[in-house]
């Protein structure tokens, strides 16, 4: 499936350092930070290509879902590459954009939220509301172009030598290409309770857990940001591997 050889150390390409950034969900204060200490620890870095992967859920439940797409937008940590994915909160929100029925869903998963940072306010819509069309129409019109063509040019999946980046995770035993969406945006306990070797240690968001959970498939970023918890970053440079936290 995957590059790794052997029992090697997992690496990424030389001359490359890779900040993965775990679930934001809206928290716009601890994303400044975190932004903050990368950069900081990027300019101790002898790497001279320096990337940052963001592994999806940007929106929904959090304060200012909006100023983060704004951040992400713009030019936060100038001189990376940056590369965003696509989480199932952002999947929420386009199916909404095209199909107002789904309302219902995002609802229920934080949507609300990230309607109020728009200033859109839902209340009083029924979750099976005949206004569902006018509400949708409300937030495509007070949704920035920028934000839209953010959203609408999220990548699935993204690979760094040993690494693979995804929002949910993987089902064992299929190669990325051979990948459902919705596996890559939803999946937990097929892939969480795997001992499979993947080809790749698999950076992943998703599900919520204390402290970032490294296992020898797969490496667990999101630390409940949203929850009280911290925002995390995983810096892979070479073999080596740390995380920054905000």
């Amino acid at each position: 499936m995957g590059g790794r050889k052997g029992d090697s150390a997992p690496t990424v390409p030389d001359g490359r350092v890779v900040y993965a950034i775990g679930d934001i969900h809206g928290e716009i204060g601890k994303l400044d930070r975190l932004h903050a200490a990368i950069r900081a620890d990027a300019e101790r870095r002898a790497s001279p290509a320096k990337i940052a992967v963001y592994v999806g859920d940007y929106v929904d439940r959090g304060p200012d879902s909006a100023g983060v797409i704004d951040r992400l937008v713009a030019e936060s940590l100038p001189g990376f590459e940056r590369v965003f994915l696509m989480g199932n909160h952002e999947e929420f929100l386009l199916q909404f954009l095209s199909v107002p029925d789904t309302w219902g869903g995002w609802l229920m998963n934080g949507g609300d939220a990230t309607l109020a940072s728009y200033d859109v306010d839902p209340r009083g819509t029924g979750l099976l509301s005949a206004d569902a069309a006018g509400l949708r129409a409300e937030f495509a019109a007070r949704l920035p172009d920028s934000h839209r063509r953010f959203l609408e040019g999220l990548k699935h999946y993204h690979i760094e030598g040993d690494y693979l980046f995804v929002h949910a995770g993987i089902r064992p035993h299929r190669p990325i290409a051979e990948q459902s969406l919705s596996d890559l945006l939803w999946i937990r306990d097929r892939f969480l309770g795997s001992d499979a070797d993947h080809g790749f240690i698999v950076v992943h968001g998703h599900t919520p857990c204390e402290q970032p959970d490294v296992r020898h498939n797969r490496i667990d970023i999101d630390t409940g940001a949203v929850y009280g918890g911290r925002l995390t970053a995983l810096a892979l440079e070479g073999t080596g591997r740390n995380f920054i936290q905000a």
